[in-house]
């Protein structure tokens, strides 16, 4: 019966992801842009390159913030749905937490594209307030020759945030509601403050939750090119750093080169999480 379901998953995934290996060990001529056949480590070495590096830390810096701000925006939402939500208002966090998944993905990035936008509420909003300046520090950076806005990292962490903090809230909540009460309340009894009981029981046993929750949101992000596509400034990111020397420079042997560093760090990352049993909260 699992024949043909593992079959196709060593096939299309495996498969794919050895070809792409395959090609990341494979040069292109730099006069004639043809693709040299031959086993090297030359386009590894491109990625050494000021730009390709600056490309690599960028991303893996936003794919950090995003995932280090969701966790302190999702944890209090999820210990409040889990210790003091009941009946109506738990199947309220639920619906609140999952409608946000049931709308296209595409149209919630060109939702914030306009709401981030210099005719958008935000911009207006602070106009309003006198706070211009602030208003462009934060979201927007003048583009180099010309005279429009283009949303900066913080405006671009911003749509990351909104559109994966879903997959942080549950694998959190998940966690905290293996979390016995009895434990808790065995805390208070042995003379632990709420400050004390929350670092030293409740976030410790929540810890796998966050772990899980930190895998999606950070895989996410660094694999995502339509949001720095759509919302981001001209600087590059991993993944649209792929698709362009995959299409417009045809340099498929640097794109594999790409591709392969996002799957090292997540399969390193996987491997901690394991150990750290993130996987019992997913």
């Amino acid at each position: 019966m699992l024949a043909l379901p593992v079959l196709w998953l060593g096939v299309v995934y495996v498969g794919s992801l050895l070809a792409l290996l395959v090609q990341s060990f494979f040069s292109i001529d730099e006069f004639t842009g043809v693709i040299q056949y031959e086993f090297t480590l030359k386009t590894y070495l491109e990625l050494l390159r000021p730009s390709n590096l600056d490309i690599i830390i960028r991303t893996v810096t936003m794919a950090t913030v995003v995932t280090v701000a969701a966790v302190v925006i999702a944890f209090p939402i999820a210990y409040y749905a889990t210790r003091y939500a009941r009946g109506k208002w738990k199947a309220f966090f639920y619906i609140a937490v999952m409608m946000p998944l049931w709308s296209s993905y595409l149209v919630k990035v060109y939702a914030w594209k306009l709401i981030l936008a210099k005719e958008g509420i935000i911009n207006w909003i602070f106009i309003k307030m006198h706070l211009t300046s602030v208003l462009e520090f934060l979201l927007a950076v003048p583009v180099i020759g010309g005279n429009s806005l283009s949303v900066s990292y913080i405006g671009t962490c911003l749509v990351f945030l909104y559109v994966w903090l879903p997959f942080m809230i549950l694998p959190i909540q998940a966690a905290l509601e293996r979390v016995p009460s009895n434990v808790i309340e065995a805390s208070y009894d042995l003379g632990a403050t709420p400050r004390q009981t929350f670092f030293r029981v409740i976030f410790p046993l929540a810890m796998p939750g966050v772990i899980a929750g930190s895998i999606f949101t950070f895989s996410l992000t660094l694999g995502d090119y339509i949001i720095p596509q759509i919302v981001g400034s001209s600087r590059l990111f991993l993944g649209q750093a792929v698709y362009l020397h995959q299409g417009t420079a045809g340099n498929i042997p640097l794109a594999a080169a790409f591709s392969v560093v996002p799957i090292f760090i997540m399969g390193c990352y996987l491997w901690l999480a394991k150990r750290a049993g993130a996987f019992d909260a997913i």
